[in-house]
């Protein structure tokens, strides 16, 4: 089995750094790097090209402009299936995740999986304890869908909506990550990590992205069950989670702007009629 890993890196290139050397603690002699920059400040840039130059086994790649998380990912991939064919297992994501020593040895355990799955959601678990896979288990509700639907028709309805959720957490929160135990089918698996096996590239070129950002879950789903595909929950392989490391640097209002517009796009394939 080769491997490779891309991960996105925009304005936190010390979290990246944090990634490469958690995959260089990996007992395993062949793994491929790939870092893609979604143009950082020249502060961030200059750490990974000073990085780069003590490395041989890393691919750093520069956009000159922000294409967003798929879209970065795609770069990355790209990359890997015209240089380094003989990877067949890419683990992608962002770059706020830690990965522990026996990852690789985790997924080698679970190669059989990969023979009728072409995705494979890990075990993510934040710094603060809370586990985000399963993410969604089976569709998601009406109710709750009407509540999207809210939530982006008026940023300041948004924080209001937010306030109560938080107010009603008890009531209102899913509770499929409680399953955290079992391994299993989901509908979506939670967008910072996934493992694309040799399946997933005998049907597709790289990962379905129309849109900047969010909602990376659910077109993943979508891109795997137009072709009668399923996505897999394995909890005996585990990383670690800095949560939205790279978001809380984004201000709050530009951040619903470009979550509404996904959203937009999430509507055309998930009607409520």
């Amino acid at each position: 089995m080769k491997f490779a890993f891309v991960l996105t890196n925009y304005n936190n290139s010390n979290l990246t750094l944090k990634a490469i050397h958690s995959i260089a603690k990996q007992n395993y002699k062949f793994v491929k790097i790939v870092i893609i920059d979604n143009a950082s400040n020249k502060l961030n840039q200059k750490i990974l090209k000073t990085y780069s130059k003590k490395s041989n086994n890393i691919k750093f790649i520069f956009n000159k402009k922000n294409v967003g998380y798929f879209k970065g990912l795609n770069i990355g991939i790209n990359w890997l299936r015209e240089n380094c064919k003989q990877c067949q297992y890419i683990i992608i994501g962002n770059n706020d995740v830690f990965f522990p020593s026996n990852f690789i040895k985790s997924i080698k355990n679970k190669k059989n999986l990969f023979n009728k799955y072409p995705v494979i959601s890990p075990n993510i678990k934040t710094l603060d304890g809370f586990y985000q896979n399963p993410h969604v288990i089976s569709k998601i509700s009406i109710i709750r869908e009407l509540i999207y639907d809210f939530y982006y028709l008026n940023y300041y309805l948004s924080l209001v909506l937010l306030k109560i959720s938080k107010l009603t957490n008890f009531f209102t929160s899913r509770n499929d990550e409680k399953n955290f135990k079992n391994a299993g089918e989901i509908y979506q698996g939670y967008g910072a990590l996934y493992i694309l096996g040799p399946l997933f590239f005998k049907n597709f070129k790289n990962l379905w992205a129309p849109c900047f950002m969010y909602y990376e879950e659910f077109f993943l789903s979508k891109q795997l069950s137009d072709k009668g595909l399923k996505k897999f929950y394995e909890p005996s392989i585990k990383v670690l989670h800095r949560c939205h490391s790279t978001t809380k640097n984004i201000l709050p209002k530009k951040k619903w702007n470009i979550a509404k517009k996904s959203h937009k796009i999430y509507r055309k394939y998930i009607s409520l009629i």
